[in-house]
């Protein structure tokens, strides 16, 4: 797995597919491939599409984050992980919030499987949702501890129980990167460039910040696929990525 110093900066970007159907998907993915390193799609585009899903990422010669967010006892988490790594997909993610006998049995059932194809996904763990502010933490989850202390110690779980890397807000990447060390991978969703809407996301951060921040993986999605030219909002982003490093 290359690190962050060794991938082309196009590479470290990742287009959210939150669309509703594989032919949607597939419009964007053949505008965009040659444009960033990796695609993610979640639950809206996988519960219509099933494994329509995978077909399409090995047709289209893509690399796949598969935003499943898998959370359960550890023996199903682990079949699903054996299943995902089966699939061919470059990424996946499960909750950090399942604790270490889930993360431990996720990331033993994908390194045995990718043994078997050649092949080892990213495995990451899910900390705390981009849609979740510290307000909502404390009085709906009750987490009575600062934000960023949350995610750092869920990070430095995910690390004990043998993942690769967090999901995290870029706003928490540099404490992460701090607590993890340099290998540790970061994926950060709520990435907005400065000339874009902030919709519903509460924790955002410029792609340029977040580089600065070490983040590994910027997730980006609307700001690139709504756009009048989706290509010309890639290679903008692309450029804000750049001019940080």
């Amino acid at each position: 797995m290359l690190t962050r110093e060794k991938r082309a900066v196009k590479d470290r970007l990742i287009v959210a597919l939150d669309v509703s159907s594989v032919e949607e998907a597939r419009a964007v993915v053949r505008e965009l491939k040659n444009e960033v390193g990796m695609f993610k799609a979640g639950l809206e585009l996988y519960s219509i599409a099933g494994l329509d899903l995978f077909h399409m990422m090995r047709e289209e010669g893509i690399k796949l984050f598969f935003d499943g967010k898998f959370h359960d006892i550890p023996n199903t988490v682990a079949q699903a992980s054996r299943n995902m790594t089966r699939q061919g997909v470059a990424m996946f993610n499960i909750h950090a919030t399942g604790g270490s006998e889930m993360m431990k049995a996720a990331a033993e059932a994908c390194r045995q499987e990718s043994e078997k194809h050649g092949m080892k996904p990213y495995l990451i763990a899910v900390t705390v949702l981009t849609s979740i502010a510290g307000d909502a933490l404390r009085a709906e989850l009750q987490v009575n501890e600062e934000i960023t202390k949350y995610v750092c110690r869920l990070a430095k779980l995910t690390q004990a129980s043998g993942l690769d890397g967090v999901v995290a807000s870029a706003k928490e990447a540099k404490s992460i990167r701090e607590a993890c060390g340099e290998e540790f991978v970061i994926v950060t969703p709520g990435i907005r460039p400065a000339w874009s809407s902030q919709d519903d996301q509460k924790r955002i951060v410029t792609p340029g910040q977040a580089i600065k921040d070490g983040a590994d993986f910027l997730v980006v999605g609307r700001p690139i696929t709504t756009a009048k030219d989706r290509k010309d909002a890639a290679r903008r982003v692309v450029e804000e990525m750049e001019a940080a490093l």
